[in-house]
């Protein structure tokens, strides 16, 4: 007599939490290749040492990225693509208050810095690099367009007397990743330092745009 199919009881096909176990792998993988990218640079860091790193082997790895590479143009669309599109909008939101735009793109830089420690290590790693991966990626990808356009933005901006002129636009965004990235590194080091420990976001922020909208001069 044939016996009753449980409710309960699963068809044939791909193991329950399969799929979901694979994607966080993925993700893993995703976390530990930016700490290392950050950490050591791009050109330093293998596959198979972000495999180690994860707890992966080797084939493991390469079975969600053929190649480093890969990996990389992944990193570049899901994780630093999102990052510079949410502060690159307020360019758009705020293209007639440069001023106003540069002071919010600092504050949302020490966010993104402190949210995605990666980010901003990354960047200045790997703009001071010899080597050139990371740009010939992003170039890759992006084109030197999108660079360009900002760059005649701010030109833009002090044609029309609403910017410092002494101020090199080709320079600007750099300097904005140093007056962030930097101090948001120094407050995670300095928490024993009794001299530097009530640095918190909110005070690298303020700092930041201080130094951007007024420099050294006393207030007037």
């Amino acid at each position: 007599m044939p016996t009753k199919t449980s409710s309960t009881t699963r068809r044939p096909g791909r193991p329950a939490g399969q799929t979901a176990n694979r994607k966080d792998q993925r993700e893993r993988l995703l976390d530990i290749a930016l700490e290392l990218f950050a950490k050591q640079g791009v050109a330093e860091t293998t596959l198979s040492a972000i495999a180690r790193h994860a707890g992966m082997t080797p084939a493991m790895a390469h079975y969600y990225f053929k190649t480093r590479e890969q990996l990389f143009d992944v990193l570049i669309d899901e994780r630093i693509v999102p990052a510079r599109a949410n502060i690159e909008a307020i360019f758009q939101e705020y293209a007639e208050d440069p001023v106003r735009a540069l002071s919010l793109v600092v504050e949302r830089l020490v966010a993104t810095h402190a949210r995605l420690p990666w980010f901003g290590a990354l960047w200045i790693r790997e703009m001071i690099s010899e080597n050139n991966i990371f740009k010939q990626h992003m170039r890759k990808r992006f084109g030197i367009e999108r660079q360009a356009t900002m760059v005649e933005r701010v030109r833009r901006w002090q044609e029309q007397g609403h910017l410092n002129p002494d101020i090199e636009p080709a320079l600007l965004f750099i300097s904005l990743l140093g007056l962030t990235a930097l101090p948001i590194a120094a407050m995670r080091r300095c928490q024993d330092d009794p001299l530097n420990a009530h640095l918190d976001t909110e005070t690298i922020a303020r700092h930041a745009v201080a130094m951007l909208t007024q420099g050294v001069s006393p207030r007037r």
